[in-house]
């Protein structure tokens, strides 16, 4: 399996994740970005997203709209 077709299946899988969270909480895609960087929910998706996909920290914090990559680490390491 090439490395960009593994890169393809992770963003997929990513984003049946994201797409199944926001669903669950009734939520549409617009209302990420007007949501803190620091909203739990969001922490949460991310700390899922982090534990079943290969998807970097930089990828998830932009598609989340949480602001950097160090923000989201901080976050992250904050909910552990």
């Amino acid at each position: 399996m090439s490395e960009r077709l593994r890169a393809e299946t992770a963003e997929a899988q990513a984003e049946q994740i994201i797409a199944a969270e926001l669903q669950r909480r009734e939520w549409k895609e617009a209302a990420l970005k007007p949501r803190p960087t620091g909203d739990a929910a969001k922490v949460a998706l991310a700390a899922r997203l982090r534990a079943e996909t290969r998807m970097t920290v930089a990828w998830v914090a932009e598609r989340l709209r949480m602001g950097t990559r160090d923000h989201l680490n901080h976050l992250l390491y904050r909910k552990r």
